[in-house]
């Protein structure tokens, strides 16, 4: 078994988001290509963003802190500490409201 800290990654990704010219920060902390399951911890600064793209199966964004909009063509949605968003089944893109850091779920189908 592994444990680690989520708040721990969460504070030392902001510092490397803070510090990037993209705004970002990942690190996959569990699964991977070979799972079915992964997750990944993400950081972003306020107003940077990952652009649209296609969805890759069941997946959810727990925000862990701050403030993001999750977007699609249609429709957007906003999540704050403590919220978990459900990934439409669609193209999406998600934007930082502010210093953000959130956990993405993806079961790969």
């Amino acid at each position: 078994m592994r444990k680690f800290s989520l708040d721990a990654l969460a504070r030392r990704h902001l510092e490397q988001a803070a510090g990037a010219a993209s705004g970002r920060s990942a690190e996959t902390v569990y699964g991977g290509h070979e799972r079915t399951l992964r997750q990944t911890l993400i950081a972003l600064t306020a107003g940077s963003a990952l652009g649209d793209h296609p969805n890759p199966g069941d997946a959810t964004v727990a925000v862990l802190r701050g403030r993001v909009e999750l977007t699609t063509e249609a429709d957007s949605w906003e999540g704050r500490t403590g919220d978990m968003l459900i990934v439409p089944e669609e193209k999406h893109g998600l934007r930082a409201l502010e210093d953000s850091v959130v956990l993405l779920s993806v079961a790969k189908t």
